[in-house]
């Protein structure tokens, strides 16, 4: 008779001790093979648990803030007040100048014949003031005295020959005709003399006070007309306000310019500055007047300071978080700009700057 095990296989041979022995050696062989296929079970349980803790840590943990911004400098946009045609740029793109350096030369030939023209005007105007100025000429007195002592012999004259024609048409020796014609002479000769009188009179005052008030005032706008164009031609050669670098060139040699028209861009290199833009809710973590430590990659990370100078909010279009996205009110950005301290030469506008905050940093 044969006896069949799972793996063993007995037959009424064996003793029964031999037959013990064998099952107690085969069990373990068998719990083992039942325990093999929940090993890798194991560990990938253990990996999904860790992972999901990991993730679970690292959404709950704060993490430190990257804060980017850019370096930048006050910037002078040079443009035309007058009309013209460029004649001369003695500078390029990148040149430091000086202040009141020449930039541009404008050619406008109509400007300085209007300049020419007015000049001339002002001359006529003064020399009319000074002739008021200087009174009637001796020689014109002379000659309107003599007019008067003239008209007064014609009066003298006429009155004799009126009281003798008189006299004769009384006694009928004269018509009455050529009494009229007397008494008509008389009155011409007396008219004579008082305009001759009048007119010697106004030699010797010379001009009114109201004459030379016209005369000043006519002066007056001559040089503003003169002073206004010669204003327009010193414009013509366009100077530089402050030292500083040429930043963009925005006309070329023989390009027509009206007035407003952009130049070029001018660069201040002594006033370069950071500027970086933070949300309402994180503005809170810096203050006017702090330090905050910054690295520009275009300088090898080197860590340099800047003391914030001003905080301001930008615009509405600028950096909202809308309520419908957020279930929270809307954050407006502020600008922060902050002045290296101290001045560091080599930080050009344009480099990027950047700062990383810790997660509980605070003012």
């Amino acid at each position: 008779m044969t006896i069949q095990s799972d793996a063993t296989t007995l037959d009424n041979s064996t003793p029964p001790a031999a037959q013990a022995a064998e099952a107690a050696a085969g069990a373990p062989q068998r719990r083992r093979r039942r325990a093999a296929p929940r090993g890798p079970a194991i560990v990938a349980t253990a990996i999904v648990v860790g992972v999901a803790a990991l993730s679970l840590w690292y959404l709950a943990e704060p993490q430190p803030l990257l804060v980017q911004g850019e370096a930048d400098a006050t910037r002078i946009d040079i443009a035309a007040r007058v009309e013209g045609r460029v004649g001369k740029r003695p500078v390029e793109r990148g040149d430091n100048v000086a202040a009141g350096q020449v930039l541009y030369e404008i050619d406008n030939p109509e400007l300085l014949t209007k300049l020419r023209e007015a000049e001339a005007n002002l001359a006529v105007a003064e020399a009319d003031l000074a002739h008021i100025e200087a009174g009637t000429r001796a020689e014109d007195i002379a000659q309107r005295k003599a007019a008067e002592e003239s008209a007064e012999a014609q009066l003298t004259l006429a009155q004799q020959t009126y009281d003798r024609v008189k006299e004769l048409a009384a006694s009928g020796n004269a018509p009455l005709q050529r009494l009229d014609e007397a008494t008509n002479a008389l009155h011409v000769a007396a008219d004579a003399a008082d305009r001759a009188k009048l007119a010697y009179q106004e030699a010797v005052a010379g001009a009114t006070k109201e004459e030379r008030a016209v005369a000043r005032a006519a002066v007056v706008k001559a040089q503003a007309s003169v002073e206004t164009i010669r204003a327009e031609v010193d414009e013509l050669a366009v100077k530089s306000p402050i030292a500083a670098q040429v930043y963009q060139i925005g006309a070329e040699v023989g390009e027509y310019v009206a007035p407003g028209a952009p130049l070029l861009s001018l660069v201040d290199l002594n006033d370069v500055y950071v500027r970086f833009d933070l949300r309402e809710d994180l503005v809170k973590r810096i203050g006017v007047g702090d330090k905050v430590t910054m690295r520009a990659p275009a300088l090898g990370d080197r860590p340099f300071a800047v003391v914030v100078k001003t905080i301001a909010a930008k615009g509405e279009y600028a950096g909202w978080r809308a309520t419908r996205a957020t279930g929270d009110f809307d954050l407006r950005t502020f600008e922060v700009r902050g002045y290296p301290t101290p001045p560091l030469p080599e930080l050009r506008p344009g480099m990027s700057v950047y700062v990383v905050v810790s997660p509980g940093a605070s003012r």
